[in-house]
């Protein structure tokens, strides 16, 4: 029996605040580019306003991308292109700044934070920050075997809001969750199938590296089988977790919640992340509205979880890869809608605010000038 009760984040998280986002809303309206102009950031600034407490919005100055590591034991099955316990050589890619996610970390400038919670290798071989909350070496074979044990699952979880207390409490303002994981969007799809109530098929992708049909057929077979494991537990979402999850996404699961709990702003990135939202949207209603679709991965699994959370991924530009690169793609996106936001002019007190009527009234006086027109025509013709 775990000594966690996940009931409690139902009462820690609260909305964010409703009336500041009516303020940001109404000062939007008083800037000098018309409301709407500028799209979906406008609904970008408003929303960082809101969950911020803070009209006008404040910049994003201090983001954080932060990467949950793990090696899943399904991998075995050939699921994915990389042989099952690749995680490490990725982890130390990241590490080294050779991943597409270190690239774009150093153009943003935002740091990389990657913490070992599963891989399968000796903890020795890798930086002491990076394995401190490791919980066990790989998680087990979700199709045939429980992930973790409940106890693992707790530690797991409370290690990832321990990461999140972490960061909210060094002042990092918003957080780009991704994953690095062999295997993980084999438990992620499981996940999504199970809380959305629909068939291996239907949430079976092709992973960032894409796998061929017969991996595919593979792979759809281990979701299936995981999923009929997977539905007596439903209820308790820690145990759900342990049975067909993995120690990095618990962790990950923790993390979004503790970070809603502490009003810190999270983009998600692919699969993965939206596997782990979606266990967090069954814990407590109201952390979704701390988060952001960061993109869109392609992978149909993604495309269901966010669709049950009303999440719309800010960009789509293919990208695949995961480990946050697409989350990170979104981080301009928002930091630009919180500039303009906070430092677009406001109109003069007397000047009236552009809007339609200025067209509207040209479109009504042409049917007039056309009829005066065509009455003087008539009378000329009469003349004569």
């Amino acid at each position: 029996m775990s000594s966690l009760n996940l009931d409690d984040f139902t009462d820690l998280i609260e909305r964010p605040d409703g009336g500041l986002r009516r303020d940001a809303e109404a000062r939007r309206e008083r800037q000098i580019v018309p409301p709407g102009a500028l799209g979906r950031l406008d609904d970008l600034g408003e929303w960082l306003a809101s969950a911020q407490s803070a009209v006008p919005v404040r910049p994003v100055e201090r983001p954080k991308a932060v990467l949950f590591a793990g090696d899943h034991g399904v991998a075995e099955l050939g699921v994915s292109v990389r042989p099952a316990g690749g995680a490490e050589q990725l982890v130390r890619e990241v590490l080294e700044g050779g991943r597409p996610v270190s690239v774009l970390a150093r153009r943003l400038g935002v740091p990389v934070r990657v913490v070992d919670m599963a891989l399968d290798c000796a903890p020795e071989s890798l930086p002491e920050d990076v394995v401190r909350h490791r919980v066990r070496r790989g998680s087990g074979r979700v199709d045939v075997e429980d992930a973790l044990t409940l106890e693992e699952a707790e530690a797991a979880f409370r290690a990832g809001v321990a990461v999140a207390d972490e960061e909210a409490d060094s002042g990092t303002d918003l957080v780009v969750l991704g994953d690095i994981s062999v295997g993980g969007t084999t438990p992620a799809a499981v996940l999504i199938a199970a809380l959305c109530g629909t068939d291996a098929s239907v949430v079976t992708g092709r992973g960032g590296e894409p796998i061929d049909d017969l991996a595919w057929m593979r792979k759809c077979a281990a979701i299936r089988d995981a999923l009929r494991r997977a539905r007596p537990v439903l209820g308790d979402q820690l145990q759900l977790l342990a049975t067909v999850g993995g120690a990095d996404l618990a962790a990950m699961t923790g993390f979004l919640l503790q970070c809603a709990v502490r009003k810190l702003p999270v983009i998600l990135d692919g699969v993965v992340s939206a596997a782990c939202a979606l266990v967090g949207q069954r814990v407590a209603f109201r952390a979704p509205d701390w988060w952001l679709a960061g993109h869109d991965s392609g992978e149909p699994g993604q495309a269901k979880a966010l669709d049950r959370m009303a999440l719309e991924p800010l960009v789509d530009h293919g990208v695949r890869v995961g480990e946050g690169t697409g989350a990170l793609l979104a981080l301009p996106l928002v930091q630009s809608a919180a500039a303009l936001a906070a430092e677009l002019p406001e109109r003069p007190e007397d000047q009236e605010a552009p809007d339609d009527s200025d067209t509207k009234a040209t479109e009504d006086e042409a049917p007039e000038e056309k009829a005066a027109e065509d009455g003087k025509a008539e009378e000329k013709a009469t003349e004569e």
